[in-house]
């Protein structure tokens, strides 16, 4: 079994952590391969849908600190390990215009908090627990928990967070919209595939620019947004899928979509 594993199905994309005797610590081969997998799911036209889950009843303890012991600790070494590593992930993540769906159980600590921020929606199991945790060892998040939180949490939350490293359990995630959904354990994975499967249902171009419409817009003026969302819905009620989409909506049938 690999560290990280990636398949396809159904039009759904599943990003696998999978060392459980770690909680999913992850080494810099696992970045690296995240980070292809991601720009594969990107690329695919088969894929609609990408989920990132975690082995053993954890999402992701962070980086694999054992593996770091022995590398050299300069200020340039330190910026390059983020810069050539760790950034690649969160880069290819925003690239992505296809839903990211965390299902989170366990621990999510430090960049595996982070790295759960970079999707689109988490649905947390009701062990779910996160903790930014850099501050409690001297350091800072490096790759982009203060960048995601407050855009996702608030800057007051953010703030406490960042600050503290105290955890938030499943019910404070919810709370603070941290988190969209808390199911028990037993159900994280059929609620995070019941979702993926719905988003995989739709048309695709269509979901692919609301998701780039919503982001976009958080860095535009109305107009500019407004502007721009016209330019995409004239683009998307060319397409077959649209046709195809009011068709079955008309005769209150299932759409039957191929994402051109």
């Amino acid at each position: 079994m690999a560290d990280i594993e990636y398949s396809v199905a159904d039009h759904v994309a599943t990003i696998l952590l999978n060392r459980p005797a770690s909680k999913n610590a992850f080494t810099l081969d696992m970045v690296s391969a995240w980070a292809g997998y991601l720009r594969a799911a990107q690329s695919d036209p088969d894929v609609r849908v990408v989920v990132l889950k975690g082995a053993g009843g954890a999402f992701c303890s962070g980086v694999d600190l054992a593996e770091l012991a022995g590398r050299e600790r300069t200020p340039l070494s330190q910026r390059t390990l983020l810069t050539d590593h760790i950034h690649p992930v969160a880069y290819a993540a925003h690239d992505l215009s296809k839903p990211y769906l965390a299902a989170v159980s366990g621990v999510a600590v430090g960049a595996g908090m982070d790295m759960s921020l970079m999707t689109d929606v988490r649905i947390a199991g009701e062990s779910a627990r996160f903790s930014e945790g850099y501050v409690r060892v001297g350091l800072v998040p490096g790759d982009g928990g203060c960048y995601y939180l407050p855009r996702i949490v608030g800057t007051a939350h953010a703030l406490r967070l960042l600050c503290t490293g105290e955890f938030v359990d499943s019910a404070e995630a919810l709370a603070i919209g941290l988190v969209s959904r808390v199911v028990p354990d037993h159900e994280l994975d059929s609620a995070v595939t019941d979702l993926a499967a719905t988003l995989a249902a739709q048309p695709p171009l269509a979901v692919q620019m609301i998701k780039r419409s919503i982001h976009a817009g958080q860095g535009q003026d109305l107009r500019s947004a407004l502007d721009s969302i016209a330019s995409h819905l004239a683009v998307v009620t060319s397409t077959a899928d649209s046709a195809e989409a009011l068709t079955a909506f008309t005769q209150r049938r299932p759409g039957s979509y191929t994402g051109r």
